[in-house]
């Protein structure tokens, strides 16, 4: 007899689902998420296929959990993960899978109200709480008091005599309802028009990606947030992606100033059970605009009717850990499932949007000025090799003079070093020793606030010694190069008397500490600002008119192919900080390679120039977006057995014609926490079907065995 069986996904590194059957007492749909056995215990799942077959020797489902169901949609968009990243089908669904605590007890909130008689002995505390109390309305027992100016005893007191009665309260609105003509802003024609455009492509319904191309401070933001009203409007949902959770304080603040309330949030700081209802409250639409990171990419949207990515051309958006994907690509994806428009966002797009809009598979609108008629800075080079700094020291003189006269007129100065810390290395004087990381191949580097040698990769921390570790020497440690902390500390010894502040996102304190030090900077609090590329990245601070960057060169001697785009768009970004408020900015950049393409492209203020020749480059090369790239890391803690299986790979990789594989070799981070890495890069012309290529070679391979792991990454963002 047939009976309906289920297939169920789990939230684990398997590929394909299991066949339950589901027992008459369930009524189930495609996209229920479920409770079933998985070997000893129960584990959650979500039906992928009903259909009737024969039910023998399968497992019944547990039981129907209460929880969104995955729509159809959802499940074609995780479908299209797995195959696109080669990634595991469970592991695609665990970033969307928020299955509820089924043991967890919510704490029920008591309100109180008028109910009965006044007390037989009437007070003046006890007059106000009624008088505060009419009308009928339940309040919090604190809420009443503080109203009516009273202890909460005199509450107690009124309850215990029946004028007052406590009722349950109903818990607070996850999601307020945006107001799109809350604050309809004035906009420029240009800023009209581009407006205009995208509220026509939100009005259409259908898949469609815009490029948002404007110089900084040309008012991207407030351009989208039209198109944001728009989709409000018209009763659907937006996700707006944001890079950094360090933007979302400032970015939260505008949008409530244009919509009068702000939008939900989603990132890893949201937990516990405001996490599970903002997620419910997203699959029924009670959440209208979701702004997060990346990972709110894969809320179950009841009615997506926009999608914002926001700085489109940052690495952030590339998950690096589990499934390799990156945001803004699966974004596309998204829209065009869920048949919504996609708005890219960015002063400095990524070469493959710039290229998709040239060639119409993107449209492009394009705010070629600042909002108000407010002038870009002026950026000029410090060429190094004439104008070098005392010995010791690493800012210029031109360019502690421009402080100085910043300083003197009451405007504010950002020094932008792309290095945490104090030092990227830390060396004895006497034996030559260098501070190691013991389980990457990579320096310590210094962090002097803390007394402490720190690895950016897996977080070791150890105490920076008094004594050399090898030889023993007393005091003849070190410290060679510049971090921002050092770059404070030379700051301090020439100006004592002036406020100054470090902006990293490795200082004590986290995001909230972070969101107060922000603020206070765009308050005009610390004349002199030294941070690292979070302060480059969408903020605005009035009072800034100098930015000086201190070393230019920092990401230039790399060996990643987006190098040269990849410094570019940071020091683009970083300059545009200055000059956004009433008075112009100007821009100085220390370099010993003024004549360098990149910083000769930065400082003619010809970004198109950068575009067409670094495409060019790229196309020449067919690199992409004018060629497809995977990388293969094989990675084991034993060195011997991480090379034995990338050699196996690479005797077995058979490439066809339009397909290169290169390596293996080690890679240039070659022990990462503790385990041993190589890569293999394959490279292939842009109609190449990469994945089916990459998933015959993988399984005409032998297993990797022991502690052995390949990972596969399509589309690399990092060649580490």
């Amino acid at each position: 007899m047939k009976q309906i069986i289920a297939e169920i996904l789990m939230p684990l590194a398997l590929d394909k689902p299991y066949s339950y059957v589901v027992p008459a007492h369930i009524s189930l749909a495609e996209g229920d998420v479920v409770l079933a056995p998985l070997g000893v215990r129960e584990t959650f799942g979500v039906v992928w296929r009903l259909f009737e077959g024969d039910p023998a020797k399968l497992k019944p489902i547990s039981k129907r959990v209460d929880a969104p169901n995955f729509s159809e949609n959802l499940r074609k968009f995780l479908d299209w993960i797995a195959w696109y990243t080669l990634a595991p089908r469970g592991s695609c669904l665990a970033l969307a899978l928020r299955p509820p605590e089924l043991d967890r007890v919510d704490n029920i909130r008591l309100g109180v109200r008028l109910a009965g008689p006044p007390p037989a002995r009437m007070t003046a505390a006890r007059q106000r709480v009624l008088e505060a109390a009419e009308g009928g309305m339940l309040h919090t027992k604190r809420a009443l008091a503080d109203m009516a100016a009273v202890s909460t005893s005199v509450i107690d007191g009124l309850i215990d005599e029946g004028t007052l009665e406590t009722l349950a309260m109903a818990p607070p609105p996850i999601a307020d309802e945006p107001k799109p003509d809350f604050a309809v802003p004035e906009l420029s024609p240009e800023q009209k028009k581009a407006a205009d455009y995208l509220r026509a492509e939100v009005t259409k319904a259908k898949a469609s990606v815009t490029l948002l191309e404007g110089v900084t401070g040309s008012g991207k933001t407030e351009v989208y947030f039209e198109a944001v009203a728009e989709a409000i409007a018209r009763g659907k949902q937006t996700l707006i992606l944001l890079p950094e959770i360090a933007l979302t304080a400032q970015f939260l603040d505008r949008f409530s100033r244009r919509f009068g309330v702000r939008p939900s949030t989603w990132h890893s700081g949201v937990g516990g059970r405001k996490r599970e209802r903002l997620y419910a409250a997203t699959a029924s639409g009670e959440a209208r605009v979701i702004a997060g990171a990346r990972s709110a990419l894969f809320l179950p949207f009841k009615e997506l009717g926009l999608i914002v990515v926001d700085e489109e051309h940052e690495a952030a958006y590339k998950q690096e850990d589990g499934v390799h994907y990156h945001a803004r690509d699966m974004a596309v994806v998204r829209g065009r499932i869920e048949q919504c428009p996609v708005i890219l966002a960015s002063a400095t797009p990524s070469i493959e949007t710039r290229v998709n809009a040239e060639r119409g598979r993107y449209g492009r609108v394009h705010l070629p000025e600042r909002f108000g008629g407010r002038i870009l800075p002026k950026i000029t080079p410090i060429d190094l090799r004439k104008n070098q700094p005392l010995a010791g020291r690493w800012l210029s003189e031109p360019l502690l003079n421009a402080i100085r006269e910043t300083v003197a007129a009451g405007e504010q100065a950002l020094l932008f070093l792309n290095r945490r810390g104090y030092a990227p290395l830390t060396l004895c004087r006497s034996c030559g020793h260098r501070y190691e990381c013991p389980n990457c191949s990579t320096w310590l580097v210094e962090h002097k606030y803390r007394r402490a040698l720190v690895c950016h990769h897996c977080g070791h921390v150890e105490r920076r010694p008094d004594n050399c570790i090898e030889c023993g020497t007393v005091d003849s440690l070190t410290s060679c190069g510049p971090g921002v902390e050092r770059i404070a500390e030379e700051v301090a010894e020439i100006f004592p008397d002036v406020r100054r502040i470090v902006l990293s996102s490795d200082m004590p304190g986290g995001t909230e500490r972070m969101r107060q030090e922000l603020e206070a900077v765009a308050a005009g609090e610390f004349p002199i600002v030294i941070g690292t590329q979070l302060v480059a990245k969408g903020h605005n601070f009035p009072g800034m008119t100098l930015v000086g960057v201190i070393d230019a060169d920092v990401g230039l001697t790399s060996g990643d192919p987006r190098a040269s785009e990849r410094t570019f768009q940071l020091l683009q970004q970083v300059t545009g900080r200055a000059g956004r408020g009433e008075r112009a900015g100007r821009a100085l950049v220390q370099t010993y390679q003024p004549e360098h393409p990149v910083i000769s492209a930065l400082i003619s203020g010809d970004a198109d120039r950068f575009y067409r020749e670094e495409s060019r480059v790229r196309e020449y090369a067919v690199l992409p977006p004018f060629g497809r790239l995977a990388a293969l890391i094989v990675t084991a803690r034993e060195r011997e057995a991480a090379e034995a299986h990338a050699r196996l790979l690479a005797r077995s990789s058979q490439p066809p014609a339009g397909v290169m594989v290169l390596g293996p070799a080690e890679a240039p981070l070659f022990q990462l926490r503790g385990r041993y890495r190589y890569r293999l890069l394959v490279k292939t012309e842009r109609a190449v079907q990469i994945q089916a290529y990459l998933r015959e070679w993988i399984e005409r391979t032998e297993k990797p065995k022991g502690n052995v792991r390949v990972t596969i990454d399509i589309d690399p963002q990092s060649f580490f």
